[in-house]
């Protein structure tokens, strides 16, 4: 006779949510997640750092600058997360992000809110984005060197939008129907508004400097970690191809830490970082090296 049992989680009416367990396994029921109210709101914003973290790893570090290599074992992961959240095609986000660096913050850039206003790129950030990939030639320019693998051939770039449907089809079964279309319009939108809108652009207009660059890069905040170290945007524009974004002593770069993680199991191997150092000396002298 199978073994099974009833175990009583945390529940909406009666106070606890309803498990079975079935030959040592577990499975949720439909909704089941939905039954205390801060349960969606902490698993919004895990796997919105969990976006976050895979943008600034893999496709900024990684495929637009080349600072780090990730392994397969990494990389796939990450890859196929963000599919799933963002339907981010690779070399449509690394072109348009070198084209920024190419133009950055003059005609040609295509997100510069010193161009076109803080407010349309906080808003309209994703449109700036679909409008500058769809350039003739674009892709072809600024793509070179993405992944053309099978994964990315058969279901990354030509079923991009089967991803966020599977998501959505997660969330319902998580959370129910109405909590589980909310949880995934916050997911939609977690890209082009931290993304698109602030670090493209507060990330241009808001903060300080540690290096008089010529385009108005900021660092938004000395501790990144909510958006994956890409808080440290000035530091970034010093020295794109750096896989490291701290420069200070009292900065911290969340990102710059799991890569240092993911180089300790073998994951990652570090192409190239500044090490700048804690005199803020130096840092200026590096500033006009940086910006020449």
């Amino acid at each position: 006779m199978a073994r099974s049992a009833v175990l009583m989680v945390s529940g909406a009416s009666s106070g606890y949510l309803p498990v079975d367990f079935h030959r040592d396994s577990v499975m949720l029921h439909f909704g089941a997640l939905s039954g205390r109210w801060w349960v969606p709101l902490v698993f919004i914003a895990v796997a919105g750092h969990i976006t976050n973290v895979c943008v600034t790893l893999f496709l900024h570090r990684a495929q637009t600058h080349r600072g780090v290599r990730l392994h397969a074992i990494a990389a796939t992961p990450m890859r196929l997360w963000l599919w799933l959240t963002t339907a981010i095609v690779t070399k449509e986000w690394v072109a348009c992000h070198r084209k920024h660096h190419a133009f950055a913050d003059r005609e040609g850039d295509p997100h510069s809110p010193v161009v076109e206003g803080l407010r349309e790129i906080l808003l309209k950030g994703a449109f700036y984005y679909r409008k500058a990939v769809r350039q003739p030639g674009m892709l072809e320019k600024y793509g070179k060197g993405t992944p053309n693998d099978w994964l990315e051939r058969h279901l990354l770039t030509p079923l991009n939008w089967i991803g966020v449907l599977f998501m959505l089809a997660i969330d319902i079964w998580l959370f129910g129907f109405f909590v589980g279309a909310l949880v995934w319009g916050a997911q939609m939108i977690w890209i082009p508004l931290w993304a698109a809108g602030v670090i493209n652009g507060i990330g241009h207009a808001l903060g300080y400097r540690n290096f008089e660059v010529k385009d108005e890069s900021r660092n938004i905040s000395p501790i990144a970690i909510w958006l994956g170290g890409e808080e440290l945007h000035n530091n970034h524009h010093a020295d794109p191809k750096s896989a490291k974004f701290k420069a200070r002593w009292f900065e911290l770069d969340i990102g710059w830490i799991y890569i240092r993680a993911l180089k300790l199991v073998g994951l990652a191997k570090i192409e190239y970082a500044r090490n700048y150092g804690s005199d803020a000396g130096r840092h200026d002298g590096m500033a006009v090296n940086a910006a020449a």
